[in-house]
């Protein structure tokens, strides 16, 4: 039972994790040159959610049918589920799809040697980055309902 909590622990660290990052690399403040950059992590951080966060979910849910956490209908646990299904959202629908906006434009050869964003991609970048807020403060409160519920009540 431990090495399954360790486990699931550690998948929800590393599948949400990037999300914190997300922020970092999206401040509307860079030049294009450090946009670039950081739209290079995103290609290797964009991994860590889709192995961590399916491992997460899994061992969540091995947990709770072999552990003692009472009804599947208790706030934290339902909570933590629809938060962690919210913050896909808004990765998934709401991030990602303006991130392609921004990477394309980031690669097109035309813009090679732009210094400035265009104003579209400015808007984009500043909706981006407001987003990555949001899902970190979910991704906090995710992690506040996993750890003080099943440690108040086990």
């Amino acid at each position: 039972m431990e090495l399954l909590i360790l486990i699931h622990v550690l998948s929800a660290i590393i599948g949400v994790g990037p999300t914190f990052f997300g922020h970092v690399l999206t401040r509307p403040s860079q030049t294009v040159e450090e946009l670039r950059a950081s739209y290079r992590f995103f290609k290797y951080l964009e991994l860590f959610p889709k192995i961590g966060g399916t491992i997460a979910v899994l061992s969540g849910l091995v947990l709770y049918l072999i552990g003692n956490y009472g009804s599947f209908t208790q706030l934290w646990l339902i909570g933590s589920l629809v938060l962690y299904i919210l913050i896909q959202i808004i990765v998934i629908g709401f991030i990602t799809p303006k991130q392609k906006i921004i990477a394309n434009w980031l690669n097109d050869e035309k813009n090679n040697e732009e210094v400035m964003l265009d104003l579209e991609i400015l808007v984009a970048q500043k909706q981006v980055n407001t987003r990555f807020y949001f899902a970190s403060v979910l991704g906090v409160t995710l992690f506040i309902f996993m750890i003080i519920k099943p440690i108040i009540f086990a």
